[in-house]
This record gives structure tokens, C-alpha cells and sequence, in this order.
């Protein structure tokens, strides 16, 4: 909920935003002027101090100047971008042709943030245009019974300027005949009538000439004249007559040419060629003027294309003329009919690309729409299409803004083609396509993404130093420096010593290497962390857990725990001639410091001084009597046995046992001494055979309490330490399973008697079942 409600928050505020740029556009716009063809470069205003802004503040922010269509009549100076200026010469007859009033309206933008000003630009005109007759010369036939009174309508002069330096009175050099009146149409235009002062005498002169002068109200004036040359006819009583003084049609501006706009009729009572009248366009302007008449029937047809966004109306003055000379004048006034020809116009003013993600109200682009059509052709819709994250929103007369409707995400979508539908209201409704193409910068929004959340890595022991061991591999959806990763080795929560010199880390490819030899039997296994960074701003980082096992490689060749063999007197075994086949003499214990296969060890009799009386188990290491003793058997013997592991190579250890046959372990046999001594003593051999039952049992428990300690590291090593117990796994039949610690796999028990006597001791021994009673002080050892 905390993410929608935020979003919710980001909305409002960027709704806000848009509204105090809506209610800024409607505020009453501020007003410039300049006159035509005022030199580029010159100075308008100071627009910084006209929009209440510090100075500077426009080239901070990014100010424009926008025009309709793109023209940039004004510009911001290029040192200050306080000062407005004159950015081209401006014809205000090319700008706004007939229309007296020529207004541009601009808006001036600001980027950073988005804010918009109305202005508009009155461009004044001057007087640079001298009125001008569409032809050099006219010419009038006037009959000779013409009464004085009579008006001769007369061609008008165009003057392309307007108000008061446009066309304002007629005049026509002196003559004793004629004057001119000046009269005014509906539209203001001003147009001269010949006026007739004095009746004409054909045979007094058939011809005469004068001069028009058109006068323009400009300071100093300008003029425009033209000749009329009066050919004065003889008698023709009738001139021809309209049947309607003003005509009025309405043309659709898509009208085929040759079509017909309307016919026009005039009557001439007089007979023969008298009353035969032709028709003519009286001002015969062929670049304003697209029609023609048919000079016999007085149908007005369209000669050129219409063009309702160039002329909204046209006033044509058509003449009849009779045979005689006598002319006749009637008005049309034609009203073009706008209809739909216009497609919209997109105007872009400014597009910004690429945008940050994961902020929403992002402004993407400010452009303008128009439509050259008028009316309902005008009116326009604008559009984006509905399943992309982008808003319209309108910020001033015609202009709309292109914003982002909530938090993109790069690495959902990294760029958008908009497409901006411009419809109008006409009939057929015509459209504009505009397309953008938006680019999503990346923002470090995205942690680094480890391949595996953790990584077991297997390393022999006794390795080469830089030893690569494996690789560790992260990603991110980012781009850029963004998606960089850089790999680190972490610091343990529980330091480990050792750890810095034992693995490295290639910060660029996330290769691991060993730094020195790991040997099994110190370190079989240990853990750590590595960390993934990337490199933008925040950096984000992620870390995952590498566990590295350490196989066992056969270095460490059997050791011998009983019989030690490093003792100052050998150990000597006692053996009853008595004893069975079978009889347990006893047992070679060994250990392999290595492990698994490595650590499996099998024992065999190498040499004996009677090979057939003894034999080694290959499983446990028991020696046993592989028959009974005979009588001629020697009394001493020497076995040799050899302890081998299974590892590859095979490493081994041999031990030698010394056997001493005795009657019984009251009377060994024994050579009978040269001298009995005068008084009882201990026999040196008892006495070694108690250090030694002694030594092995005292290096037994160590043997066992280690195994038991290393057992308890074990199991609560992996949680702490990262450490891991030995493999465990089956063992072979005829193998036994030490451990590293050195067990017996049975429980046998050694009694050893003591007893003072003239000449002998008594020292027996049984395998937990044949002990021997005796009064005497006992001693015993449990080995299991």
C-alpha cells in the first residue's frame, strides 16, 4: 500500500503542476510591436523584466521563443537571453496580406520547469506599396447623346498596403468633361466612377485622353496612375441593363474547374447591333481573380482553384456591352465555402529523449497543433494510444504537453514509439500521424543477481599456489556503468584466521584462486562470502556463500600405534605352548591420518621365523597361532608386519613383534641362569611389559578423547566455521575402518600378576574369557 499511496502523492502533485501551467497560459498576454521591414537584429524588448524573472533566469531555465509553423520572427539575444530581438525582416504584406490588423501570437517556453507565456507580436505596417491599375490603359466608348450626369464605373487600382497608407481617393488630370468620384465597397475598398460634367461632340472630337491618379494616404503619398482613352460613338439610346445590381453566390472551395457558379443577364432594348449585348469581367485580375465569363451567355465559371484559406470572398464587376458602345454594370459577390482539405499540423517545439525511470510526471515533449481550415474543419483532437504509460494534457491555446503517466521501469521496456493522432471535426474527418521514438535512461534500480545463492567448489589438497579453483557469477539488469559488477571477498561475521591468505577473488571476472597448498589433514573444508558490486550511484551490491571442500590426497603413509616401535626395549609377546590354533596372541593397531580410501587399511605377515605358525588377519591386524606349538619349536620368534593403506600410490609401514614361547605364565621357559640369585628381584621383563600395556593404554584414551573431540567439531563446525566432517561411507569386508583414531573393534583385556618367588614370575593373559584367579596383586588394562 506504501508504494500506491506515494504514486497517488506524485500524481497529485504533477496535476498541480500542470494546472498553475494552465491558469500561467490563460493570463493576459503581453503585447510587442515593430514596424515592417525594421532590420534583423534590432531591439523589442526586455523580455526578462516584461515576465517579472531575475536576470538570467531564462538561460537557466531554457527559454524558447515558439512561433506557429516554426517561423522564428524573434529571438532571444544569443550573449544575455535577456533581451528580445528582431530575429528577420518582416513583410507584414506577405505575413497578413488584406488583413489590417496583422497579429502573430508566440509563446515564450520555459523547459526547466515546464511554464509557458502568452505575447503577441503587432507588426505595423509603412507605407512601401504605390497603388497600381491592372492595366496601363482603359478604354470608353460613350455615345455623343450621353447626357452630362451619366457615371462611368472604372477599374480600381490595388494598393497592397492597409489603413492609412492603403489606397484612399482617385483624381483625373483637368478637362472640361469629366471628374471622378471616389466610392467605397462593402468591403472598404475604394474604386473610381467617371463622371460625366459636359455632353461630348463626336465631330467636335471623336477621341480624347485622360489621366487616372490613384492616391494612396501614406506620408508623403504614394500615386499610381493609368490612361483612359474615351471614344465618343454616335447615337445609341439604350444602354443594356442587369436584371439584379448585385449578384451573390457561394462557392465551395473544392469546386472542379470549368464548373458553374452563376449567369448573369442583361437586356438592351435597342434592335439590330444595338441590342446585342456581350459580357466582360470588368477588373480582370488574373492573380486575384480564378473566373472567367462567357462573353455570350454570361455564365461565370471557375478557371482556378479555390482556396478558402487565401480568399474567404471575392467582389467581381461585370460589364454588358451593346453593339453601339453602351455598357451596363451589375456586382457579384462570391462567398468561398470552406470545406475540409486541411489535414492538422503537429508543430514540435521541444522533445526530450532520453527520460529517467522510475519517476512519474516526467515532461516528454511540448508541441503545437493547427488546422488551416476554419470552423468545425478546425477544431482539432489530439491522441495517444492507450496502452502506453504517457499522458496528453493541453497547456495553452493549441499547445499540449506529452508527460509520463507513472514510474517507467528501463528493464521492463527501455524505449516507446508514440504516435500522436491529430483528428480534426470536419467532414471527412482528416488526421495526422506523428511519431516519436522516447528512450528510458537507466537509474541503478537493480541489485546484482548471483547465478546460484551459493557456489561448492572441490579443491585437492597439496595444490599448486594460484591455483585457479572455480568462478563465481553475477548479472545486472541494469546497463551501463550501472550493470558493472566488480566481485569482492567479504568479512566473515566470525573472523576466520587464515582466510585472506588462503583464497583471492578477480574483481573483474569473479575468478577464485588458492593461494597457497591446502593440505586435508589441517583444513578439510571452510566457507565464505563474496559480494557482487555494481558500479553506480548508490552502489548496489548482493553477496552469496562459497563453500570450499578440500579432497584427500594419500600423503600420509600408516602409523603404528601398538606396539610403539620407538621404545628403548622391544616388546615381547607372550605365548603358552599350550595355546590352540586360533589363539589371539595380539593385535597390530594403526592409524592413517588421510581419509576415505586413503585412510582404509589391510595388514599382512611379511616374514616370520616360523612362517606357518602365525597369521595376521588382513582386516583388524590380530595375530593369531594358525596351529598349536610343538615341543621343537623355537622359543623366540620374530614376525614382521607390514601396514598398507589403499590410496593411490599405496603407502605403507611395517612393525616388528618379538614372541616368546613359555609353558605357562607362572614358569616361562627360560634358559636356567648360571648363578641363582641370592635374593628374589623383579624380572626386567615383567617390568617392560607393564611400561609397555601402560604406553599403549595412556596413548589409546588420547587417541580416543581426540577422536571424540574432533567428532564434536565436526558436527558444530559446519553452522560456525564453515568446516565439515570427514565422508563417511561403507567400507570394505575384509577392511577395518580406523577412523584417523586407532580403535580395536573388539574389547580384549591383559592381566598381569606379579608374585614374588625364588626364581620365576607369573604373567597371564586371556581374551575376557579365560581369566585366571590369583591372591596376588592384579593389574588390569581395557583397551576397546
Amino acid at each position: 500500500m506504501v508504494p500506491t499511496k506515494v504514486q497517488h502523492k506524485k500524481r497529485q502533485v504533477a496535476i498541480f503542476i500542470i494546472l498553475m501551467f494552465l491558469w500561467e497560459t490563460d493570463a493576459e498576454p503581453i503585447q510587442y510591436s515593430i514596424v515592417e521591414e525594421t532590420e534583423s537584429g534590432t531591439f523589442v524588448a526586455n523580455l526578462t523584466k516584461d515576465l517579472g524573472l531575475r536576470v538570467g533566469e531564462l538561460a537557466d531555465r531554457g527559454a524558447r521563443v515558439v512561433f506557429k509553423g516554426n517561423r522564428q520572427h524573434l529571438q532571444l539575444d544569443p550573449e544575455t537571453q535577456d533581451l528580445l530581438l528582431l530575429n528577420e525582416k518582416l513583410d507584414r504584406e506577405e505575413l497578413c496580406g488584406s488583413t489590417e490588423l496583422c497579429v502573430l501570437p508566440f509563446q515564450v517556453l520555459l523547459e526547466k520547469p515546464l511554464q509557458f507565456f502568452q505575447a503577441t507580436l503587432l507588426v505595423r505596417d509603412i507605407n512601401d506599396h504605390a497603388p497600381k491599375f491592372p492595366a496601363r490603359e482603359m478604354v470608353l466608348k460613350i455615345s455623343e447623346t450621353t447626357t452630362p450626369g451619366k457615371i462611368f464605373p472604372l477599374k480600381m487600382a490595388q494598393d497592397l498596403d492597409v489603413g492609412s497608407n492603403s489606397l484612399q481617393s482617385y483624381t483625373v488630370s483637368s478637362n472640361p468633361h469629366f471628374h471622378v468620384l471616389t466610392q467605397s465597397r462593402s468591403d472598404g475598398r475604394k474604386f473610381p466612377e467617371l463622371l460625366l460634367d459636359k455632353a461630348l461632340d463626336r465631330e467636335e472630337q471623336p477621341e480624347l485622353r485622360i489621366t487616372i491618379i490613384a492616391l494612396d494616404g501614406g506620408a508623403p503619398p504614394r500615386t499610381g496612375t493609368a490612361d483612359i482613352q474615351i471614344q465618343v460613338l454616335d447615337s445609341n439610346d439604350n444602354a443594356p441593363e442587369f436584371a439584379h445590381q448585385l449578384y451573390e453566390a457561394m462557392v465551395p472551395e473544392n469546386s472542379p474547374l470549368g464548373a458553374l457558379i452563376i449567369t448573369v443577364s442583361a437586356i438592351d432594348l435597342d434592335e439590330g447591333s444595338f441590342g446585342k449585348v456581350s459580357y466582360a469581367l470588368f477588373q480582370d485580375d488574373d492573380v486575384n481573380q480564378p473566373f472567367e465569363i462567357n462573353a455570350l451567355t454570361g455564365e461565370l465559371r471557375l478557371r482556378k482553384t479555390l482556396d478558402f484559406e487565401e480568399f474567404q470572398s471575392y467582389h467581381l464587376n461585370v460589364e454588358a456591352t451593346d453593339g453601339g458602345g453602351l455598357t451596363g454594370k451589375c456586382s457579384l459577390i462570391l462567398q468561398v465555402l470552406d470545406v475540409n482539405d486541411n489535414a492538422p499540423e503537429l508543430t514540435m517545439s521541444s522533445l526530450f529523449s532520453p527520460i529517467p525511470e522510475n519517476l512519474p510526471g516526467v515532461i516528454v515533449a511540448v508541441f503545437s497543433v493547427s488546422d488551416e481550415d476554419s470552423g468545425h474543419n478546425q477544431q482539432v483532437i489530439c491522441s495517444i494510444d492507450d496502452n502506453i504509460p504517457f499522458l496528453l494534457t493541453p497547456s495553452g491555446e493549441n499547445f499540449y504537453t506529452l508527460v509520463t503517466d507513472e514510474a517507467l521501469d528501463r528493464e521492463s521496456r527501455a524505449e516507446y514509439n508514440i504516435t500522436i493522432t491529430i483528428t480534426d471535426l470536419g467532414t471527412p474527418r482528416l488526421k495526422t500521424q506523428h511519431n516519436i521514438t522516447v528512450l528510458v535512461s537507466d537509474v541503478n534500480d537493480n541489485t546484482p543477481t548471483f547465478t546460484q545463492t551459493s557456489y561448492t567448489l572441490f579443491v585437492p589438497e597439496n595444490n599448486s599456489p594460484a591455483l585457479h579453483i572455480g568462478s563465481v557469477s553475477a548479472t545486472d539488469r541494469d546497463s551501463g556503468t550501472n550493470a558493472q559488477v566488480t566481485y569482492s571477498l567479504l568479512p566473515h561475521p566470525h573472523p576466520h584466521p587464515g582466510l585472506a591468505s588462503l583464497v583471492s577473488i578477480n574483481a573483474d571476472t569473479g575468478q577464485l584462486f588458492a593461494l597457497r597448498a591446502l593440505d586435508y589433514e589441517a583444513l578439510r573444508a571452510f566457507n565464505f562470502r563474496v559480494g557482487a558490486t555494481d558500479r553506480g550511484s548508490p552502489a548496489l551490491s548482493s553477496e552469496a556463500l562459497v563453500r570450499v571442500r578440500v579432497l584427500d590426497a594419500n600423503d600420509n603413509a600408516p602409523f603404528v600405534l601398538y606396539p610403539l616401535q620407538n621404545a628403548s626395549a622391544p616388546c615381547t609377546e607372550l605365548l603358552p605352548r599350550a595355546a590352540d590354533a586360533g589363539y589371539l596372541l595380539t593385535k597390530v593397531v594403526a592409524v592413517d591420518a588421510d581419509a576415505g580410501q586413503n585412510a582404509w587399511l589391510s595388514y599382512q605377515l611379511l616374514k616370520a621365523t616360523e612362517p606357518g605358525l602365525f597369521s595376521v588377519w588382513a582386516h583388524n591386524g590380530e595375530v593369531r597361532t594358525a596351529r598349536p606349538p610343538g615341543e621343537r619349536d623355537a622359543p623366540k620368534h620374530r614376525l614382521l608386519v607390514l601396514v598398507r593403506d589403499h590410496g593411490e600410490p599405496p603407502l605403507s609401514a611395517s612393525v616388528t613383534l618379538h614372541v616368546l614361547l613359555v609353558d605357562g605364565f607362572s614358569q616361562p621357559y627360560l634358559p636356567a641362569p648360571e648363578a641363582a640369585p641370592e635374593r628374589a628381584r623383579p624380572d626386567s621383563l615383567t617390568v617392560y611389559l607393564v611400561v609397555a600395556l601402560a604406553a599403549v593404554s595412556s596413548l589409546f584414551l588420547c587417541s580416543l578423547l581426540l577422536f571424540v573431540a574432533l567428532r564434536l567439531c565436526a558436527r558444530s563446525g559446519p553452522a560456525a566455521r564453515g568446516r565439515c566432517s570427514a565422508p563417511e561411507g561403507p567400507f570394505a569386508g575384509h577392511l577395518v575402518d580406523v577412523s584417523g583414531t586407532g580403535t580395536l573393534s573388539h574389547s580384549y583385556q591383559y592381566e598381569v600378576c606379579l608374585t614374588g618367588g625364588t626364581g620365576a614370575d607369573e604373567f597371564s593373559q586371556g581374551t575376557g574369557r579365560e581369566t585366571e584367579e590369583s591372591s596376588t596383586i592384579r593389574n588390569s588394562f581395557l583397551l576397546s
